[in-house]
């Protein structure tokens, strides 16, 4: 065999015992991240501040009709398992109109925390979102369990939901 060989197949390796180590560690890619979030009241929110609780993070838009049909589900949700420990967090996409998200979440009495991702940022740690509504259900631990563009699966969030605030 040639050096190039040698090489090649060393990169190789480097290559597949990273993507191992980081596959299996604790954290690993499915890690949520810990991005800075303002909520439309004003309070300045950190990923880090749910650990040790269930968090659905959604994207949405006030012009994705998706989205829309999903609220009162989410408000379920918030209203079912909320008191118990679970945080969603509604992700305005950065072109929403600010003024329209705030009428809308006053609109349909939006309990939940509702955040402006105004330069992106939000979307971008996730994974650069651009499709709405997207979302993402974090375990306790930080772990992302449920990644869904389009419709939530509202049975397997319970069903993690229910094993989690048991």
């Amino acid at each position: 065999m040639k050096l190039k060989d040698f090489i090649s197949i060393g990169v190789v390796v480097a290559l597949v015992a990273t993507v191992a180590l980081l596959w299996l560690s604790p954290g690993g890619i499915n890690r949520a991240p810990d991005v800075a979030m303002q909520s439309i009241d004003g309070r300045m929110i950190q990923m880090s501040d749910y650990q040790g609780k269930p968090v659905l993070v959604t994207f949405w838009a006030t012009s994705c009709p998706g989205c829309l049909k999903e609220m009162p589900h989410l408000i379920e949700l918030h209203h079912a398992y909320g008191p118990r420990g679970l945080n969603v967090v509604g992700v305005a996409m950065a072109y929403d109109q600010p003024s329209m998200v705030v009428k809308l979440v006053k609109q349909k009495s939006v309990p939940y925390t509702i955040v402006l991702d105004l330069d992106s940022k939000i979307a971008q740690a996730f994974g650069d979102i651009r499709l709405t509504p997207t979302s993402f259900l974090i375990a306790p631990d930080g772990r992302i369990v449920q990644h869904k563009i389009g419709d939530l699966d509202l049975t397997k969030v319970r069903q993690h939901l229910d094993g989690w605030l048991s």
